[in-house]
């Protein structure tokens, strides 16, 4: 019979989402400042832990970085054309016409959309570009991983899935259904790819805000099983698996 690992992969906080969440491909960032009028200033909105903006730090001389927790801020990484501010997507701490490029990685379906739009129109350069980015549900690659694949999407459908926030459906959408009142285009087929550990997978599963809201229902026997039952049949912990996730995008000029 499995028993829990003595790890306890659900109590890591902000910290854990700067070490676990998974890195934006560089093509990503190369494309959307090919697509940007002026490449003087992006505006990444609710940045988190700093993934997207300090890759948009290599093509932009200024990229603001803001979002509304301390905790994910404390937790940013640090680059010299980056600057971090703790502000609301509703009430961007930017000035007035200053932003070529105005993204939200995996953060839009927290916001009230229209009062972001505006706040977009307003801090947006002439001809200014907005992208809300999403990544869709994570996939194991391969024929030799489907068992494990089938078995982590049990857990995120079924087992934990009635502890999502109502949001997760537009993220499960890759936006799709969202009001997106700007000229749109089409954006490349992009994916982010990582080889990981068991270490790793776990420690991405702990980000989740399922997890947290399970947890808050005292629900932690039902987490440890599954991180039981997923150690047990991912065998060596240090054996790495292509793991994927879809890059969706709404792309448009402001």
């Amino acid at each position: 019979m499995s028993t829990a690992p003595s790890k306890n992969w659900f109590d890591q906080g902000g910290a854990a989402y700067a070490r676990f969440r998974p890195e934006y491909p560089p093509t990503l960032a190369a494309f959307l400042s090919s697509v940007a009028p002026t490449r003087r200033l992006a505006v990444d909105v609710g940045c988190g832990n700093g993934q997207l903006t300090t890759q948009l730090a290599d093509h932009f001389d200024q990229v603001l970085g803001l979002d509304p927790s301390a905790d994910q801020l404390a937790n940013a990484v640090a680059h010299p054309r980056v600057e971090y501010r703790q502000s609301a997507a509703e009430q961007l701490q930017a000035e007035p016409g200053s932003a070529g490029l105005i993204t939200a990685a995996q953060a839009a379906h927290w916001f009230d959309l229209p009062r972001f739009y505006e706040e977009v129109r307003r801090v947006a350069a002439p001809g200014a570009v907005v992208s809300l980015l999403s990544y869709g549900v994570l996939a194991l690659d391969g024929a030799r991983d489907r068992a494990l694949d089938g078995r982590i999407q049990r857990f995120y459908a079924d087992e934990v899935g009635r502890y999502w926030p109502a949001e997760r459906r537009l993220v499960d959408a890759g936006y799709a259904s969202i009001d997106f009142p700007f000229d749109e285009r089409p954006g490349p087929a992009l994916e982010i790819r990582k080889p990981w550990t068991l270490d790793e997978m776990l420690g991405y599963v702990s980000t989740w805000s399922a997890i947290r809201s399970a947890r808050e229902a005292g629900q932690e026997a039902l987490l440890h099983r599954f991180a039981a039952e997923f150690t047990e049949m991912w065998g060596d912990p240090t054996t790495r698996r292509e793991v994927r996730w879809p890059i969706n995008m709404r792309l448009g000029t402001v």
